[in-house]
């Protein structure tokens, strides 16, 4: 059936179209029910006998949730004992306009079969669909579509022959929407009373989202936080200047600060302006990340960035609450670091999402009430309710905020689920990994439907646009244990005296088409992360570790980016091509190195590897000549108990000239593919820069440069580059290293950006005016984007629109950024707490260390031996505090005499503290020198289960 809307349109030209809208409705759309013969469907989802025991409901029922239902209680529709539940197309629709994390979780749900969720698409079946009447608003309409929706099943089920007590409940928490359900004859609860219902699951309270209007603040009922203007005002105020629109950046180390970083809007700039904000009431209740509405203060209120370390300890009295706030403006700023101070005024959009932490149990008997502390510090307590809170003590869980009223000290919000004990080693990578916004649950039946059928072989259709280079002597040099391997070189002689070498890649983007649920959820993904302990995986294992991975011995397909060369390393010509390859060896970085240095080996591995190793070396001097930098950042390599899989050794990674080998034919083989996709798609190239650092980023490397007789000049990387190599001091040859660690803290982020979206496409850290990433293809989705791209350049393949559109390559971007950013830091805190564990076997250790930074009351020194990183603290609050002098122009900090320069050797001790168990750290305390009134805890004596293990 066929319904069409006829309207008039007006064009920004002023010209009058007439517009037609149809609407196609049909009466063979299935009601889902194993029940039902009427409808003739070949698979039910709707049982009749799984379903939830209820006190308001005896017999075997169905149960329709509305929109907000499913926005705000998706963390109990997702438990396993929810089951037999309709949604609508109605409600989809609107889920997915109001919240994309809240819709893919629902589609998740559905897509799960043991939920027995179906989907009805009332809004196309001839019998549900409704018009919007006149005047009447879209959430009406919406509302009024759901309750025709319900009772039509009423009625449609009663006809069925066994479902006579079958009875269909439609849950929501509008009232008005309640009361016209019932007026109609529909069974309709409140969400709550449905859940409190089903009394042999009591511990689905816990996870009930409550109506935040209906909570307040146990200890108080006065208004504690200015009220939020509405989004119509705020708008106004940002058009007209008297707000400022910014991202709220709290404060890690000052629960009373945070600063917002206001988004410039001049088209030729992206620079930000930075706003500080200090005070509860300026804070208003705003979070970290949430999109906020700033207005600035007066000049004369404008003040300096704390100084002061604030941890919040809970609620107080209003005495204290105003003692605190003092605190933090008691700056030794002068009227030189006044930053520009405002106050939030409006939340434009939350950044909230489920938190990782601990519950700290109320003092009080029997009391439902607890604050949750979150293991992010920039995140304030949050208050839920719980009846198991004697059985949380100590574990990990997660908790979701459902709102933060104004009269209200902290958040409130649901438990959602518990991950297990603190410090347990797979409980707190789940924490990392949650924290940290990695995705790492399972892939689905729908991405693995996408996967190649096995047995796989090369078939005559995949060699189409593809060459064989089965003959050549191809090798991949990796780190050890590595499966997911990327890329293969060759190198040989040709009979015009001149090299060939190539550099051969995981054809990755063959398995995987465009828009499938294997490219979006890569896409989702983004990037592989490495933890110490374990691998997630961008791909499925099948083409990660095996159909992808460029294993010796076998057929597998490759992108191949081949260079004739003379033997200075220079360019004759080069072309590309899809390929298929036989490895002839998978080496480790040692295994290679040990074959370049035995003079006794000439097989035709060997002497390959020889000939690509002395291309390396003149393409590395000609790279660092033209500026490239030679940055240093200390990596650890755990070594693994193989029972346990505890760290028992702790060593800086050790880089051969092999690493150096393969780095610098991925950087040509980069940097090449960069122009060739460049000079075919000018506007759409996935390419990747590395801004330059503005000058006020290398005020400490100057200054630290300076202390020890040193001059490091910064007009550009080449002068950069050329100075760190002369900045060397007598007697001191770890001096360099130290700098170049410095330098490395000086620079940018390098991001992918679209090409047609930016101007300035310059690689700084590289020194090369065009770069991307083409060679890691199985852990890195923005490598399948390019491949994609060169493949339509060669005449490989063929294109598609995502591909070509700009503004959809800049958004995919963005996520790549994200992923990326967030895979490196999850996979620092991997390297944090398995350091931790290390540290935890090992009791007091005594080592020797390089200053790296000094503080007013601290210094943070390096430990080479580990590639460790840690702050020795001078001020102690069970003990008099010594006598300190900060001088920040050398800088140098004086402790009762001693005074300590960046890069002095010093002696510390190095232990785990534990005392806190969700923030355990690694303690330093000075050893040598020895300066009065700063003592050291004696070294713990070793276990004797210890000792005998060592010896």
């Amino acid at each position: 059936m066929l319904k069409t809307k006829t309207f008039v349109k007006k064009t920004r030209s002023g010209r009058v179209m007439k517009v037609v809208r149809e609407h196609y409705l049909r009466d063979d759309i299935w009601c889902g029910s194993e029940l039902c013969a009427e409808c003739g469907q070949e698979t039910s989802v709707l049982q009749r006998d799984a379903y939830r025991e209820s006190s308001l409901c005896a017999s075997p029922h169905y149960i329709i949730p509305d929109t907000n239902v499913v926005l705000r209680q998706i963390d109990i529709l997702e438990d396993p004992v929810i089951n037999n539940v309709i949604i609508l197309q109605t409600v989809l629709q609107e889920v997915r306009h109001r919240s994309a994390p809240v819709y893919k979780r629902i589609k998740d749900v559905i897509h799960n079969a043991s939920k027995h969720f179906y989907t009805f698409t009332n809004e196309h079946h001839r019998e549900t669909f409704i018009e919007r009447e006149q005047g009447e608003s879209a959430n009406d309409r919406n509302d009024r579509a759901i309750r025709m929706a319900a009772k039509w099943y009423s009625e449609h089920l009663k006809k069925v022959p066994n479902a006579e007590d079958l009875r269909i409940i439609l849950l929501t928490d509008d009232k008005e929407n309640r009361e016209k359900a019932k007026a109609c004859g529909l069974t309709a609860y409140k969400f709550e009373e449905y859940i409190k219902s089903l009394t042999a699951n009591p511990e689905l309270m816990d996870r009930l989202a409550l109506d935040t209007n209906d909570v307040s603040e146990i200890s108080s009922g006065k208004i504690l936080f200015p009220e939020h203007l509405p989004l119509s005002r705020i708008q106004a105020g940002i058009k007209s200047g008297t707000f400022l629109q910014g991202v709220f950046h709290a404060s890690r180390d000052n629960y009373l600060e945070a600063t917002v970083f206001v988004q410039s809007d001049k088209e030729d700039t992206t620079e930000a302006s930075i706003i500080l904000i200090q005070g509860l009431q300026n804070l208003n209740r705003a979070m970290h990340q949430d999109t906020v509405a700033v207005e600035l203060l007066p000049r004369h209120l404008w003040v300096s960035p704390s100084s002061v370390v604030l941890v919040d300890e809970g609620p107080k009295g209003d005495s204290d609450e105003d003692e605190e706030e003092q605190k933090i403006t008691k700056c030794d700023g002068s009227q030189l670091t006044l930053k520009s101070t405002g106050k939030v005024v409006g939340i434009i959009k939350r950044n909230w999402r489920p938190f990782c932490g601990m519950l700290s149990q109320s003092e009080i008997k029997e009391a439902t009430r607890h604050l949750f502390t979150p293991a992010d510090r920039r995140i304030p307590r949050i208050r839920i309710e719980t009846r198991q809170a004697s059985a949380l003590v100590g574990q990990r869980i997660v908790v979701a905020i459902d709102g933060w009223p104004k009269n209200s000290r902290y958040p409130n919000g649901h438990f959602v689920r518990n991950l297990g004990s603190a410090g347990d080693k797979e409980t707190e990578t789940e924490v990392l990994l949650l924290e940290h916004d990695v995705p790492h649950q399972p892939f689905s039946q729908a991405v693995f439907g996408f996967l190649p059928k096995m047995p796989w072989a090369i078939t005559e259709e995949d060699m189409k646009n593809r060459i064989d280079l089965r003959n050549l002597c191809v090798c991949s040099v990796d780190p050890p244990g590595c499966t997911d391997i990327d890329d293969a070189l060759h190198c040989q002689e040709l009979e015009n005296g001149n090299l060939e070498v190539g550099v051969h890649i995981a054809d990755v983007s063959h398995f995987i088409q465009p828009g499938n649920a294997l490219d979006q959820e890569a896409a989702s993904r983004g990037t592989t992360v490495y933890l110490c302990e374990k691998r997630i995986d961008m791909v499925p294992e099948l083409l990660s570790s095996n159909l992808c991975s460029l294993r010796c011995n076998v057929d597998r397909l490759a992108f191949s980016c081949i260079w004739e060369m003379n033997h200075n390393a220079e360019i004759i010509s080069m072309r590309f091509t899809k390929s298929v390859i036989n490895s002839k060896a998978s080496l480790t970085y040692a295994e290679a190195q040990l074959r370049i240095d035995d003079a006794n080996m000439n097989d035709d591995i060997t002497k390959s590897l020889r000939g690509l190793n002395t291309l390396a070396k003149i393409l590395k001097k000609r790279r660092v000549e033209n500026g490239a930098l030679t940055l240093s950042s200390p990596e650890v390599r755990f070594h693994m108990d193989s029972e346990t899989h505890d760290p028992i050794d702790l060593q800086t990674k050790e880089l051969k000239e092999t690493n150096s080998m393969v780095e610098e034919f991925m950087l040509l083989a980069n940097i090449s593919v960069a122009q060739r996709i460049y000079q075919e798609f000018s506007e759409c190239a996935l390419l990747r820069k590395h801004p330059a650092p503005p000058p006020s980023n290398y005020d400490i490397l100057i200054k630290a440069a300076k202390s020890k007789g040193c001059i490091i000049y910064t007009d550009s990387a080449k002068a950069l580059a050329d100075s760190l190599d002369a900045a060397h001091v007598g007697g001191f040859p770890y001096f360099n290293t130290l700098l170049r660690i410095l330098a490395t803290r000086c620079m940018m982020q390098a991001v992918y950006f679209c090409s047609g979206m930016d101007n300035d496409f310059h690689h700084y850290g590289l020194a090369s005016p065009i770069y991307t990433h083409f060679t890691s293809p199985i852990r890195r989705y923005a490598d399948i984007i390019v491949h994609r791209l060169l493949a339509v350049a060669i005449g490989a393949n063929c294109t598609y629109p995502d591909l070509m559109d700009k503004h959809k390559q800049a958004a995919l971007c963005n996520n790549l950024n994200y992923r990326h950013k967030m895979a490196q830091y999850a996979q620092r805190a991997s390297v944090a707490f398995h350091t931790q564990l290390f540290f935890k076997s090992q009791g007091v250790l005594s080592e020797e260390a390089f200053v790296l930074f000094v503080r007013k009351n601290a210094i943070i020194v390096l430990i080479p031996k580990f590639g460790l990183e840690g702050t020795v603290f001078f001020e102690n609050k069970d003990k008099p505090n010594p006598r300190l002098a900060f001088n920040e122009e050398v800088p140098s900090l004086t402790v009762e005499g001693h005074t300590f320069h960046m890069f002095d050797t010093v002696k510390v001790t190095v232990s785990l503290d534990a005392s806190n168990i969700q923030h355990q750290k690694i303690r330093m305390a000075l050893l040598e020198p020895v300066i009065p009134g700063v003592s050291v805890s004696p070294p713990e004596p070793e276990p004797e289960a210890k000792r005998v293990k060592l010896s």
